[in-house]
């Protein structure tokens, strides 16, 4: 049985996407990677897949502050959206994973999340015939395992491409890259107050959100910041993994794609709504001995936006929302086996 290579449509203002050598994407690849995503077998009690942790309709993230998992068990930290991944370089709030297949290892057999053994994971999917047909076709494997598992839900995850916002128009205009019908219909859409909030978003003396938040991608990447949520951290962040003490209270910086859609926000959620997080950079950042140089005005609490600054800023970031992303039937749960 031949296998059809999937054909990425990398978006014309996105830099290409490293695909792992071994781990070609492929049609059947893909769509085998979809089933198991929305599959709950992959828990110890058949409650939850990862689609439960990473809604369509929320961008791919969890609307509760914090996701429940096996047996009812809480989360620690607020699930990530899952956007454009393809480009990154490091995966959880931590940074704890280099690769999106290392990515995928983790939740299954955590103990607040899936808690269940690979090997249970991989002889409960094994009995089921028509996953046998489907990773002989993939991975030519009979008795197939955790790293085949996780490498088609990082193929069906790698297809995640969101591209389609205002946004992306306002870039693509702003860098005199050309248009196509859909984009030009979009361009017509954007108002007076989405541009001026770029240039608030933008700005070096007021929004001074481009350090961490720039570029088509709309993130820095490998990029871990202590944004001035605390000066007291009762969660280490990156510094769990490197042990490095320069890196308390450092998380990774997300993208702000769908971000209208992505609430709550930061890596506890805290914050429930947008306004809030306005309000944070604007008035609330608390200055530690990590805090990110970047945030140029921690020393004054933050940017000091006035309402009409911060009502532009909030317009703006609703220029990141990608309907189509969103609402792509090829992202939905799939007729499972």
């Amino acid at each position: 049985m031949s296998i059809t290579p999937y054909q990425l449509e990398i978006p014309s203002h996105f830099p290409a996407m490293p695909i792992p050598e071994d781990n070609p994407m492929s049609v059947e690849g893909v769509e085998l990677g979809r089933r198991l995503f929305y599959d709950t077998r992959l828990s110890l009690d058949n409650s939850i897949s990862c689609a439960s942790c990473h809604n369509q309709a929320n961008g791919f993230s969890d609307p509760n502050q914090f996701s429940s998992g096996v047996n009812g068990t809480i989360g620690v930290r607020q699930s990530m959206s899952l956007v454009n991944l393809g480009w990154q370089s490091a995966y959880f709030w931590d940074g704890r994973a280099e690769t999106l297949e290392e990515q995928v290892l983790h939740p299954v057999r955590d103990p607040i999340e899936m808690n269940q053994s690979w090997d249970a994971t991989a002889q409960k999917l094994n009995a089921i015939e028509g996953y046998q047909n489907d990773f002989y076709r993939v991975f030519e494997v009979v008795d197939f395992d955790s790293t085949h598992i996780s490498k088609a839900i990082a193929q069906f995850l790698r297809t995640l491409i969101s591209s389609q916002s205002k946004y992306d128009v306002m870039y693509k205009y702003r860098n005199n890259l050309p248009l196509n019908a859909f984009e030009q219909n979009l361009y017509t859409q954007i108002t007076n107050e989405e541009w001026g909030g770029m240039d608030l978003f933008f700005s070096l003396t007021n929004g001074d959100c481009l350090h961490c938040h720039d570029g088509p991608l709309m993130e820095v990447q490998g990029l871990f910041s202590n944004n001035g949520l605390d000066d007291n951290f009762s969660d280490i962040g990156r510094m769990k993994v490197t042990g490095n003490t320069n890196d308390q209270g450092k998380f990774k910086v997300p993208s702000l794609r769908n971000i209208e859609f992505t609430a709550p926000y930061m890596h506890d959620g805290r914050f429930s709504n947008l306004d809030e997080v306005i309000n944070h950079y604007s008035f609330g950042i608390v200055e530690s001995p990590t805090i990110d140089p970047m945030i140029e005005f921690a020393h004054q609490g933050g940017v000091q936006l006035d309402a009409q600054e911060h009502q532009l800023i909030k317009t703006f970031l609703k220029t990141f929302t990608d309907h189509k992303f969103l609402n792509n039937p090829k992202f939905k749960k799939p007729s499972s086996h």
